[in-house]
């Protein structure tokens, strides 16, 4: 049996919807299509990840200068915990930093455990929060952890 071949390339419009149907299984407040098209429009970095041609991720990084914001980053849920986060955030922090960048700033719910598990493994250490920056339940508001790692 032949091994899963993972790949990383440059979002195109026409994979937007696909991209969608990840974001509004993996997250309670999804961005919305046009969140993803305002970034391919911008000239953003935004990229999907694949295993065997198959969708299975996404990410978008906003570059400014010499640091960049990770706008989002996702993994369909049944490919979850299998390193693939990992491995495209491992992808996208070498190609900032091979386009200059020096720092890579992103912010994460507190409640997002495994999140905040990855992006530690991966480097990202905390160094603000942002009171009620999130939607939650109710009409409240969860603050947001921001991060921040050194490339």
């Amino acid at each position: 049996m032949m091994a899963a071949t993972f790949s990383l390339r440059k979002m195109e419009y026409r994979d937007v919807d696909e991209v969608m149907r990840i974001e509004n299984r993996i997250y309670p407040y999804p961005w919305s299509a046009g969140n993803f098209i305002d970034s391919l429009d911008s000239g953003y970095l935004c990229m999907v990840a694949e295993v065997d041609d198959a969708m299975v991720g996404y990410a978008v990084l906003m570059p400014s200068v010499d640091e960049a914001h990770l706008l989002t980053i996702g993994i369909a849920s049944e490919h979850q915990r299998k390193g693939m986060g990992e491995e495209v955030l491992a992808r996208m922090n070498a190609m900032a930093r091979n386009s200059g960048i020096n720092r890579i700033i992103l912010e994460v719910r507190p409640s997002n455990t495994p999140a905040l598990s990855l992006y530690r493994k991966c480097g990202f250490r905390q160094i603000g929060l942002r009171r009620g920056y999130y939607p939650a339940d109710n009409g409240e508001r969860e603050d947001a952890i921001v991060m921040e790692c050194t490339l």
